[in-house]
């Protein structure tokens, strides 16, 4: 009769937990999102998303951005969230989630294409797009970019105030 060997569960996590961090040593250090990548090229304001069902106008925030590399290590795999919010106010207008990076990397010193994010609330109104920005009942937006790759958490690598400025692309 064959004789099994029973190993402790404790001998079986050790093994588990050397073979994840020799993995990991193999992928490198982390990089630090937020001082490998800055924004840039940043347009925002408020784009025109068209006429509701009952008539009214819509604006809603919008920024395009590009972002580059400035570390000294390529970065992979990086996604941004975009959190839009009225200045002064914790509740979100909306949310946008990017893949900015793709899997092959974008090495130091390159930047990506534009890209552009908007919030899906806004403003409604029935004056013209061009009067609504300057309305006395009009609230200034702003937006926070995140930045993420892998297990990391999101680190924050941009806010900006969204300008009143009509957007029509």
């Amino acid at each position: 009769m064959r004789q099994r060997t029973i190993v402790p569960n404790v001998l079986v996590a050790l093994l588990v937990a050397g073979t994840a961090v020799s993995a990991a040593s193999c992928a490198g250090p982390p990089v630090d999102l937020a001082k490998a990548l800055k924004v840039t090229d940043v347009v925002t304001g408020w784009y025109d998303a068209g006429i509701l069902a009952d008539g009214r106008n819509k604006l809603v925030p919008s920024i395009s951005f590009r972002l580059t590399n400035v570390g000294t290590s390529p970065v992979s795999s990086v996604y941004v969230t975009l959190s839009f919010r009225v200045i002064g106010d914790e509740q979100e207008l909306g949310s946008s989630y990017i893949k900015a990076v793709s899997y092959d990397g974008l090495a130091a010193g390159a930047s990506t294409g534009p890209m552009v994010a908007r919030s899906s609330f806004g403003y409604a109104g029935e004056q013209p797009r061009n009067q609504m920005l300057g309305h006395s009942d009009f609230v200034d937006a702003q937006v926070s970019l995140f930045a993420k790759s892998g297990s990391a958490a999101p680190v924050k690598i941009g806010e900006y105030k969204i300008d009143r400025q009509l957007l029509m692309k």
